[in-house]
C-alpha cells in the first residue's frame, strides 16, 4: 500500500467530469495557477482511504458475482448513497450550478431533467431488472431472446456510452488540473487512469461502490455547508437571496423567469435526461448489487431522495455565487470570445461553486471543495470502467464467444484484462482530444443511453411481441441516429466542424432517435414471422411473472 500511496501524492489532483452540458466544456488554453496545497492534502487522505479499501475489498472478491456485483451483499441504503455517488458528477455540481449563476431559472429546469429520471427507474425498471438479471442489463434485454445478437447489440450500447463518458472525464480532469493547481494536463490524465483502474482491477465492485459511498458523503456535505452559509448571509430568507441576485445580476429580474429556449430542442433534451438515465449501463448495473428486488426499490428511493437535495443545494449555490462573488473584488475577467469581449468569472463560469467556496470558507474549505471536485471523477470513472469491462467479459466473452460455458476464472481475468485497456484508451483519448471542445459528449451519452438502450429493455420487459430480429435492428438505428444527428446538429457540424449552418437543426437529438428505435423495433417485431420469434413470444408469460414475483431470481427472497 505504501508504494501506491507514494505513487499517488502527485495524484491529488485528479479530476472532474466538468464538461456538463449546461455550462459547457472547460476548453482551450487555461492559465496555470499557484499549486492549492490545501486541496492535495485533503485529496491525498481521499485517495489513500479508497486505495486502502480496495485492499480490503480485493480480498474479499474471490467470485465473478464478487467482482461484478459485491456479492450482492450491499444494502439498499449504501447502494442508495452510491448511485447517488455514481450519478452526482461534478458536471452537475458545478456545471448545473454555473448555469444558475449565468441564467438563474433555466438552471433548475435543467437540474429538473436530470431528477425526472428516476421514478421511471423507481416504477418501471428497478424491482424487474433486479428479478431478471444477474450481472448487467443485457442479462434482462436476452432474456427469452436470443444470447447472440442481443448481448452484442447491448455490449456495442454500453461501450460506446462509457468511452463517450470517460472522454469527457479524462479531458474535464485535465483543464481542471491545470486550472487551479498547475500540474501538467497529461500528468492529469494519466494518474485519473492510473488509480481508475487499480480501483475496478483489485477491488471490484466492492471497492467502486465504497469510493462512490465516501464520494456522495463528502460531495453532499460540502455543498450543504455551502447552502447553508449562502443563506445565513440573507438571514435563511430565500427571498432576500433572489432579491439581492437579480439586483447584481447583468440580466436584472430576467433570471427569475424561463428563458427563450427553442420548444423542440428543450423537449428532446428532457426525453433524453429522463429515459437516458434509466438507460445508463453504469446506474442499472447497480441493482444487482442489492440482494433482492425490495432492496432495489429502497436503493432507487434512497437515491431519488439524496439526488433531489443536490439539485437543490446547486440552485442555491448559484444564487450564492451572484449574491456573492459578483461583490468580489478580482474575480472578474473580460475575455475575448469569438471576437467579441465577454465578461466572466476568472477560470471561466464553471468555476462559479469553486470561487464560492472561497468567498464563504476561506482557503481550507476552498481546498476541500477543489477535493471534493476532484475526487469525483474517481467515483464516476470507476462505475464507468466497471460496467464497460462486465460488457466485454460478462456479455461477449462469456456469453456470446463461449455461449455460457466459461468457467468464472477465465471471465475474471477477461474482466482485468479489459479493465486495463479501458484504462490505457482513457489515457490516450484524454489526450488526443485535449484541445476540442467535447461538451457536447455528455449530452451523446444520454442521447445513446435513451434512444438505444432504453427502448430495447423497456420493451423487453413490457411488450410480448418483441423479436429478436426487432430488438437488435431497432436499437442499432437509435443508436446510429442519435450519433448521426448530433454530428449534424449545431453542436458538431457549427462549434466544432466550424461549417456555417447545421444540417440538423436541434441540438438534441433524442425525440427523433427514440422515435425511430422504438418505430423500427416495432416494425421489425411485427413483421418477423419466424418459429423463433414464435417462441420468444410464447416465453414473455414466464418472464413476466418472475419480473413481478422474483421467483428464480438470483439471491432471491421473499419480501
Amino acid at each position: 500500500m505504501n508504494k501506491w500511496l507514494k505513487f499517488t501524492a502527485y495524484a491529488a489532483l485528479a479530476a472532474l467530469p466538468g464538461l456538463a452540458m449546461a455550462a459547457g466544456a472547460i476548453d482551450g488554453d487555461v492559465k496555470k495557477q499557484a499549486t492549492n496545497w490545501t486541496a492535495i492534502v485533503m485529496f491525498l487522505i481521499f485517495v489513500g482511504a479508497t486505495l486502502y479499501i480496495t485492499y480490503w475489498a480485493a480480498r474479499r472478491t474471490q467470485s465473478a458475482s464478487d467482482f461484478y456485483t459485491g456479492g450482492g451483499g450491499i444494502t439498499g441504503f449504501q447502494n442508495g448513497l452510491a448511485i447517488a455517488g455514481d450519478y452526482m458528477s461534478a458536471a452537475s455540481f458545478l456545471g448545473i450550478s454555473a448555469m444558475v449563476f449565468e441564467k438563474g431559472y433555466d438552471g433548475l429546469i435543467y437540474s429538473m431533467g436530470f431528477l425526472v429520471g428516476w421514478p421511471i427507474i423507481l416504477f418501471l425498471v428497478a424491482e424487474r431488472l433486479r428479478n431478471l438479471g444477474k450481472f448487467t442489463f443485457a442479462d434482462v434485454a436476452s432474456y427469452r431472446l436470443q444470447q447472440g445478437p442481443v448481448r452484442t447489440f447491448a455490449a456495442t450500447g454500453t461501450l460506446v456510452v462509457v468511452a463517450l463518458y470517460l472522454i469527457a472525464q479524462m479531458v474535464g480532469a485535465g483543464k481542471l488540473i491545470q486550472l487551479l493547481f498547475g500540474l501538467d494536463y497529461g500528468v492529469a490524465v494519466v494518474l485519473v487512469g492510473v488509480l481508475m483502474v487499480m480501483y475496478v482491477m483489485f477491488g471490484g465492485m466492492l471497492a467502486t461502490t465504497w469510493v462512490q459511498i465516501i464520494k456522495a458523503v463528502i460531495l453532499l456535505s460540502g455543498a450543504s455547508f455551502m447552502a447553508f452559509m449562502v443563506l445565513a448571509s440573507v438571514g435563511f430568507s430565500p427571498e432576500v437571496m433572489f432579491q439581492k441576485a437579480t439586483e447584481l445580476h447583468a440580466k436584472g429580474a430576467a433570471i427569475m423567469a424561463p428563458g427563450k429556449a427553442d420548444p423542440i430542442d428543450s423537449i428532446s433534451l428532457g426525453l433524453a435526461l429522463m429515459f437516458g438515465t434509466a438507460g445508463l449501463p453504469h446506474i442499472l448495473m447497480r441493482f444487482f448489487t442489492v440482494s433482492n428486488a425490495k432492496e432495489a426499490r429502497k436503493s432507487v428511493f434512497f437515491a431519488t431522495g439524496f439526488i433531489g437535495y443536490f439539485y437543490i443545494l446547486t440552485f442555491v449555490i448559484g444564487f450564492g455565487a451572484i449574491m456573492l462573488v459578483l461583490n468580489q473584488p478580482g474575480l472578474m475577467e473580460t475575455i475575448t470570445k469569438n471576437g467579441k469581449e465577454v465578461t466572466q468569472l476568472v477560470g471561466g463560469n464553471n468555476m462559479a461553486a469553486i470561487h464560492l467556496a472561497h468567498v464563504v470558507g476561506g482557503d481550507v474549505f476552498y481546498g476541500f471543495i477543489s477535493a471534493v471536485a476532484f475526487a469525483t471523477i474517481l467515483a464516476v470513472v470507476a462505475g464507468l470502467a466497471l460496467s464497460g469491462a462486465s460488457a466485454v467479459s460478462h456479455d461477449l466473452y462469456a456469453s456470446v464467444i463461449k455461449k455460457g460455458k466459461a468457467d468464472e476464472k477465465s471471465e475474471m481475468r477477461v474482466s482485468k484484462i479489459t479493465t486495463l485497456c479501458l484504462g490505457v484508451l482513457a489515457i490516450v483519448l484524454g489526450l488526443v482530444f485535449e484541445k476540442q471542445n467535447i461538451a457536447f459528449m455528455v449530452g451523446l451519452a444520454f442521447s445513446i443511453a435513451a434512444s438505444a438502450n432504453f427502448p430495447v429493455l423497456f420493451l423487453s420487459m413490457f411488450w410480448k411481441g418483441l423479436t429478436t430480429r426487432g430488438a437488435v435492428i431497432g436499437g442499432f438505428i437509435g443508436l446510429a441516429s442519435a450519433v448521426g444527428l448530433i454530428i449534424l446538429g449545431p453542436t458538431v457540424w457549427v462549434d466544432v466542424l466550424k461549417h456555417e449552418a447545421a444540417i440538423f437543426p436541434y441540438k438534441n437529438p433524442a425525440l427523433f432517435s427514440m422515435t425511430l428505435a422504438f418505430f423500427f423495433t416495432w416494425l421489425f417485431s411485427v413483421l418477423d414471422t419466424s418459429k423463433a420469434a414464435a417462441e420468444e413470444k410464447a416465453k414473455f408469460e414466464a418472464q413476466f411473472v418472475r419480473s413481478m414475483t422474483g421467483i428464480g431470481a438470483t439471491g432471491a427472497s421473499k419480501h
